[in-house]
């Protein structure tokens, strides 16, 4: 992932290999048409994570996630970096492709970052349907992992 300097986030890549870009603390001139540094950072994990998805066999994305972080999938927690790889690794699927249609990004008050993805994904060859993931990053012994994740489709069966 290219980044600029500054701060780093685990990378799914290799186990507790770190990658670097800009963090809050930065020093970055922050002119009118400058994005926030917690946009830059939310904005560089949701392109690694999306990237890593679609594109491994998934086992890697459990090194984006803090050692004790919290995965609420489709209802269903998931408690520690290995519960959550488990689970990634092995959804029922062989492809996948995510589209992001828009992403908020927000500092929290205990500098934190909070991340809300919406989209639409498509596995093998079903239709496409609607996402919504939110995501807490927080920066741990200087390097950004997420310690909260929850995701679910937009599938709304709503008896009539």
């Amino acid at each position: 992932m290219a980044m600029a300097p500054g701060v780093e986030l685990l990378s799914s890549s290799a186990p507790h290999r770190l990658v670097t870009f800009n963090g809050p603390g930065s020093k970055v001139s922050h002119m009118a048409c400058e994005k926030e540094i917690w946009q830059k950072i939310g904005e560089g994990f949701v392109q690694e994570y999306y990237n890593q998805f679609d594109n491994t066999n998934r086992m890697g994305l459990g090194n984006l996630y803090s050692a004790d972080a919290c995965l609420t999938w489709e209802g269903s927690p998931f408690q520690g970096r290995e519960a959550i790889t488990g689970k990634l690794a092995n959804l029922p699927f062989k492809r996948i492709k995510h589209i992001i249609t828009e992403q908020d990004f927000q500092p929290t008050i205990d500098s934190c970052i909070l991340i809300m993805v919406f989209g639409q994904l498509q596995v093998d060859d079903d239709p496409p349907m609607a996402f919504h993931q939110v995501f807490m990053l927080k920066n741990q012994n200087g390097a950004w992992a997420c310690t909260n994740d929850v995701f679910r489709l937009g599938i709304h069966n709503i008896p009539v």
